[in-house]
């Protein structure tokens, strides 16, 4: 009984450590895509940070989940192939579209890949 205290106390510590991690870093990409000035370093927040903080909370979820119900919870794990699958194409095709309407930049912004 005490083993099965101690793993369950243990998968229970690794979940809250991927919740927190996964919290801070969509704080981080939230505040990412609110302080910076323009559209090409604003698109940093949400493809990057956040998606990492979505993910680590997702996969916390599965974990958890997991270990307290009838086996590997397929639905969080799709989630997170989907998510880490189309958050990097549709960044792309965010950047591509600004880059066509030749959007506004502030000078820190390296590169002009359309001139």
């Amino acid at each position: 009984m005490l083993e099965a205290i101690q793993s369950a106390t243990v998968v229970e510590w690794i979940v809250a450590s991927l919740i927190l991690l996964g919290s801070v870093f969509a704080l981080i990409g939230s505040i990412g895509l609110w302080k910076l000035p323009d559209f090409f370093m604003r698109l940093h927040g949400p493809t990057k940070a956040t998606t990492l903080g979505v993910g680590a909370l997702v996969i916390g979820s599965l974990i958890y989940f997991s270990t307290r119900g009838e086996g590997l919870s397929m639905h969080e794990l799709l989630i997170t192939i989907f998510l880490f699958m189309t958050a990097p194409v549709s960044a792309n095709m965010l950047a591509k579209a600004a880059m066509h309407e030749r959007l506004k930049r502030v000078e820190r912004t390296k590169g002009q890949p359309w001139e």
